[in-house]
């Protein structure tokens, strides 16, 4: 499975999005333009020291990316319309595209994605946080995809002699 973002905006969401990809181990892909620079201060800082475990690539924009993908299903998401994304049969070979946090995805890229998913939020909430969202809605397509990642030895220290 991959996370798309599509234009997001908001660099600490972003970090926050690759260091979840970094601890699960999956794709995060970038469609430009994004409205902060790769170096910025508050992306680094929510993606902490994982930046390099992050499978990164970046799109220059939207019909190159979905040129390039390699023909799973893609699942846009809205904060207004689509199916609940628990009523959803995923499979491992799935894409779910977020669009920009102020904006959503626009028309041109709906038309183009394979359905809508949407989380359910009470009246008068307009929308969850981009890197919430993604979570919760990646987390659902993991447990139903039986996406594992095997931990690792956990050290602990030597227990004092008394």
């Amino acid at each position: 499975m991959e996370i798309v973002l599509f234009q997001p905006e908001i660099p600490p969401n972003t970090g926050n999005i690759a260091r979840l990809c970094a601890g699960l181990g999956l794709r995060l892909n970038l469609i430009e333009p994004l409205g902060f620079q790769l170096d910025d201060r508050h992306l680094r800082r929510a993606g902490l020291d994982y930046w390099p475990l992050v499978d990164l690539k970046i799109w220059p924009d939207w019909p190159a990316f979905r040129a390039a993908w390699p023909g799973g299903r893609l699942w846009g998401t809205s904060a207004r319309a689509g199916e609940l994304y628990t009523t959803v049969n995923f499979s491992a070979a799935d894409g779910l595209v977020f669009g920009p946090e102020t904006r959503g995805l626009p028309p041109e890229v709906r038309d183009q994605v394979d359905g809508l998913l949407t989380a359910p939020l009470r009246p008068g909430v307009r929308s969850l946080n981009l890197a919430t969202s993604v979570g919760l809605i990646m987390g659902e397509a993991l447990r139903q995809t039986g996406h594992r990642i095997e931990p690792q030895a956990i050290k602990r220290p030597a227990e004092p002699d008394l």
